[in-house]
């Protein structure tokens, strides 16, 4: 073929169907539907963008939120152990003071040879509980008063006259509070009904 022919072919008008009208037609009518304009992607846009800045500022809330959380928690825990770091030690101490009652108690009161001894022991208990108050350290010392569990600890129950049921009748054990944290329980005697 020569080129003429070949241009002349090409010249030649194409005659579509009716049908293949209709499907250009309809297939680019879906063309502009699938395909959204400049605008609606704008919009779509802007919408996702609003989602996403909503999405990061509750993010910041809560971020904010526990920043504080942790920093409370944080200083709560400074301040339990600044209160609480003289438990161990305090506790161990207990059974000093406790010696030294017994001590006191076991000399005898009338006799003068021992007076100075006595004296001695008084000064030197006198001493060690200043320095319990000095540091919040107190004694539970809860004779004639009723029993609470949280406080004491029965050793054992009598039945007494003339005493209200559940009231401590002796103290075997004084307790310890380290800033009203409980220590050591005070060891007592409860009376019950007769």
């Amino acid at each position: 073929m020569s080129e003429q022919e070949k241009e002349q072919k090409g010249a030649e008008p194409q005659v579509e169907t009716v049908e293949e009208q209709q499907a250009a037609a309809a297939a680019e009518a879906e063309a502009e539907q699938a395909e959204p304009t400049v605008e609606e992607k704008l919009a779509e846009a802007e919408v996702e963008l609003a989602k996403v800045k909503k999405a990061l500022a509750e993010a910041d809330v809560r971020a904010q939120a526990e920043v504080q959380n942790v920093r409370k928690r944080a200083e709560r825990d400074v301040q339990h152990a600044r209160k609480f770091a003289l438990e161990k030690f305090a506790g161990d101490l207990l059974s000093v003071a406790d010696n030294l009652e017994r001590g006191l108690a076991a000399l005898d009161a009338d006799d003068e040879a021992l007076k100075g001894a006595r004296e001695g022991i008084e000064l030197t208990l006198k001493s060690l509980l200043d320095a319990f108050a000095r540091y919040n350290l107190e004694q539970i010392s809860p004779a004639d008063e009723p029993f609470n569990p949280e406080l004491h600890e029965a050793m054992t129950m009598v039945p007494v006259p003339n005493v209200d049921p559940n009231t401590v009748i002796e103290v075997l054990e004084k307790g310890y509070q380290l800033n009203g944290r409980l220590i050591r329980p005070a060891r007592v005697v409860v009376s019950k009904a007769p």
